[in-house]
């Protein structure tokens, strides 16, 4: 059943006034491949590219990007959040890693909010290295976790 969808067939946000306040928790993940080259260019836990560091501003960009989910997908709720964090970190010598978790306390859980924050982060190294390479591809993309609604989620 979509849940965003009325009984005559119109979208709708997700009517909550009836659940529980609970602790809201999800994780979400993605891949970003770099390369060698650029990877080579990791010094002191970042990439120092000519536009600035590059996770330090990813983090950020996500940080922001979380936080106006709400904004950017029509039918998420606006939430007050307790806890964002991002890591972008290598998986090899080609491949970023990046988590984002996100917590609050409330009816409405923060997968969106999660997912949002990987694919900012992973837009803004795009961003932020495509002058070193126009190779660089997003992946893998997905929710591993979502604890605190109706049913847990956790991927294996």
């Amino acid at each position: 059943m979509l849940t965003h969808i009325s009984q005559d067939n119109r979208p709708q946000m997700v009517d909550v006034s009836d659940k529980a306040v609970t602790k809201r928790d999800a994780v979400a993940a993605g891949t970003v491949w770099i390369g060698k080259a650029i990877m080579q260019e990791l010094k002191s836990g970042d990439i120092q590219s000519k536009k600035g560091p590059v996770f330090t501003t990813a983090i950020i960009a996500a940080t922001m990007a979380v936080k106006k989910a709400h904004e950017l997908i029509p039918f998420c709720h606006p939430l007050i959040l307790e806890k964002i964090n991002v890591e972008i970190k290598p998986l090899d010598d080609e491949r970023l890693g990046i988590h984002c978790q996100v917590t609050c306390t409330g009816k409405t859980g923060v997968e969106m909010e999660a997912l949002t924050g990987v694919h900012v982060a992973a837009l803004t190294i795009h961003d932020m290295c495509k002058a070193m390479s126009p190779e660089i591809t997003v992946e893998n993309i997905r929710l591993l976790k979502k604890t605190g609604g109706k049913k847990d989620y956790l991927k294996e």
